[in-house]
């Protein structure tokens, strides 16, 4: 009887390996870089690497943090690695500029950057902005998005003053050195001046006349890719995430188990909550009409200086 049990078992192991093409396969090597350090924005990523869906899939992907949050995609664009995390607005700006870039897949698909203040009664809307000091961390295309969201409000640009206060968005604010932040993140931000006794407010650019955008896409080198690589990617990244939403809890324990040193802590655990409903359900599907209607955006503020053509940098998988 053990002996029969025995061939049996060999022959449905052999039966799965060969109804099992991906476990026969040479594993297909990836280098992903991440936009940051490691954070509950990656939730999908840790996820799928640490229940080994992207092995399941053939995949051995390596995950890397920059040095520089300003090169992942350029070392994309110079096939220096096979695939970036960055933001969709980068993303049409990197195009627009000539970069041999595609999106391959979504990560987060809203917006988190928000207009922030505390929430002390002083300012209770866009519209009380006015005369005030708004720090931001990097310059760039403020002049667009707080624009935009300020004439939502009846107001102009020049009504408010804008300060670079490097990456202290949260303690600028809490301190009074400015009275409103931009850039800093709905499922960050909001937790870290809670964590330290204050209570933000926060206006969301899409409900000011920003359009609709993708917070954190994955970008491959648009005459290099591996369509078939990416899809399993995206397949990993698909699973993952249902897992998450499924198993909250447990999914937690597995994202701070991947380093516990830094990432098992109260912020974290509070960003991981709020971030849950962001991540984006299916990683591969597209809507190039909401990619156009933020390029258009981008370009009537003079961001980009023509609107990039979305069917040659968001192919389907």
């Amino acid at each position: 009887m053990k002996r029969f049990t025995s061939k049996l078992f060999t022959l449905l192991a052999s039966s799965t390996l060969l109804l099992s093409p991906l476990l026969q396969a040479k594993q297909t090597e990836l280098t992903l870089m991440l936009d940051w350090f490691v954070n509950p924005n990656h939730g999908p990523i840790v996820i799928a690497q640490e229940r080994g869906l992207f092995e399941a899939q053939g995949l051995k992907v390596n995950i890397q943090e920059p040095a520089d949050p300003s090169v992942p995609a350029k070392l994309v664009a110079a096939n220096k690695i096979d695939l970036a995390v960055s933001y969709q607005p980068t993303l049409t700006i990197d195009v627009a500029a000539g970069l041999p870039l595609i999106r391959s897949g979504t990560l987060i698909s809203t917006p988190l950057n928000t207009l922030m203040v505390i929430d002390n009664g002083k300012i209770n809307s866009v519209a009380d902005l006015k005369g005030k000091k708004v720090g931001i961390a990097i310059a760039g295309n403020e002049e667009a998005t707080i624009g935009t969201m300020l004439r939502s409000a009846g107001l102009k640009f020049s009504d408010v003053e804008i300060i670079n206060v490097g990456w202290a968005l949260s303690s600028s604010v809490a301190s009074g050195k400015v009275d409103a932040i931009w850039g800093g993140l709905r499922n960050f931000e909001t937790n870290q001046l809670a964590l330290e006794g204050f209570k933000a407010k926060a206006f969301f650019p899409e409900e000011h006349g920003v359009p609709a955008y993708d917070e954190l896409v994955f970008v491959a080198n648009a005459n290099s890719y591996d369509a078939e690589a990416l899809k399993r990617f995206n397949s990993a990244i698909e699973l993952a995430t249902q897992y998450i939403v499924n198993h909250p809890e447990q999914a937690w324990k597995e994202f701070v188990a991947y380093n516990p040193d830094t990432l098992d802590n109260e912020l974290n655990r509070r960003a991981w909550e709020d971030t849950l409903t962001r991540f984006a359900l299916r990683p591969a599907a597209v809507d190039r009409q909401r990619y156009d209607n933020y390029a258009q955006f981008m370009f009537e503020n003079k961001i980009i200086n023509s609107v990039p053509n979305s069917a040659k940098y968001l192919p389907t998988f």
